[in-house]
């Protein structure tokens, strides 16, 4: 997958060169372009920001240094281009998921008080981490970026490992344990040293249908839901 980033801190990024990203970036399974979009600006002063027409608080993100920086990228893929907004659609595990199919994606962060709405034209989707602000955007491309890259082939040491994750199936994840099988009283399940790999498949999903019903009971409606349209 490669993946592009207009970004005006692209030091930020530095935090993807540990873990699990990092190594995906190491064996090339992952290209990763950083483009500092305040390189493209054509005014003196290098600024990529003016006052709104029409007044109010705040500066806006002028379209033209974006303009410029996106026309550099190579548009033969035809990249899944991402603009993160607060009006946009929620970020989810599904999302990740659909975003993991994509061979190319751009992400354009943004500072201040936004964008001037005619860069949102370069977008093919606006998306939101929720409804909070930050200041600005490359903290959630990072955070879209190690969920999406994650589920790639070849990332996780285990591939199976994506698909128990909590979400995967529209369900928390079920609880697990390691040794000791007893650490200050606490005991692990019995029917999870059984060797009873079916019995251990059953109570997992109980488990799991369980903790999403008594923590995100809005999960467990739509996991009924989803579980009564195939029956």
């Amino acid at each position: 997958m490669k993946i592009d980033v207009l970004t005006l801190f692209p030091e930020m990024f530095a935090a993807l060169n540990s873990s699990v990203i990092g190594k995906a970036l190491e064996t090339k399974l992952v290209e990763l372009n950083l483009i500092n979009f305040r390189e493209f600006t054509e005014n003196k002063q290098r600024h990529v920001d003016d006052t709104p027409f029409g007044g109010g608080p705040g500066m806006l993100l002028m379209a033209q240094p974006l303009f410029s920086a996106y026309d550099t990228i190579d548009q033969g893929d035809t990249p899944r281009t991402i603009i993160l907004d607060p009006g946009g659609r929620r970020f989810d595990q599904k999302f990740a998921s659909e975003l993991a199919t994509e061979k190319h994606l751009v992400f354009i962060c943004g500072h201040y008080e936004g964008f001037d709405e005619r860069v949102k034209t370069l977008a093919t989707d606006e998306v939101s981490l929720g409804d909070f602000v930050l200041s600005g955007g490359e903290l959630v491309s990072m955070v879209m970026m190690d969920s999406v890259i994650r589920l790639l082939p070849g990332v996780l040491g285990n591939n199976e490992s994506a698909q128990d994750e909590s979400f995967a199936n529209g369900l928390l994840e079920y609880p697990q344990y390691t040794r000791p099988r007893e650490f200050r009283g606490l005991k692990v399940p019995d029917i999870l040293v059984s060797g009873d790999h079916q019995a251990i498949r059953d109570y997992q999903l109980q488990e799991a249908i369980k903790r999403t019903k008594e923590k995100r009971p809005d999960l467990y409606q739509e996991f009924l839901a989803h579980e009564s349209s195939d029956n």
